[in-house]
């Protein structure tokens, strides 16, 4: 019994430095990884925000190409409907005439 009191803590302190050791190790590894990530990071930031240009661009062009196409769109809509509201009228009076 008395070999057992002496040699199970000496196990459990051996067992909780490894963990601790392990645990160092792991620390030191993930704070090296985030390091690169960081870095990885900054590096896409950097190419996207020099394209932020390209991209305005892009929307300036496409919002006047959809504005440029609801003018048409609106324009083609008016001579459509007069051009049916004015046989319609014409239609009216021919009746109107009999």
């Amino acid at each position: 019994m008395e070999f057992w009191l002496a040699f199970l803590p000496l196990i459990i302190y051996i067992l909780l430095i490894i963990l601790l050791i392990v645990g160092i190790v792991l620390g030191i590894k993930t704070i090296i990884t985030m390091n690169k990530v960081e870095k990885v990071v900054d590096n896409v930031n950097e190419k996207v925000e020099s394209l932020n240009s390209v991209f305005n661009l892009i929307d300036f062009t496409t919002d006047k190409i959809a504005g440029f196409t609801d003018k048409i769109v609106e324009v083609a809509g008016n001579l459509f409907s007069k051009l049916l509201f004015r046989k319609k009228k014409r239609k009216d009076d021919d009746y109107e005439e009999e």
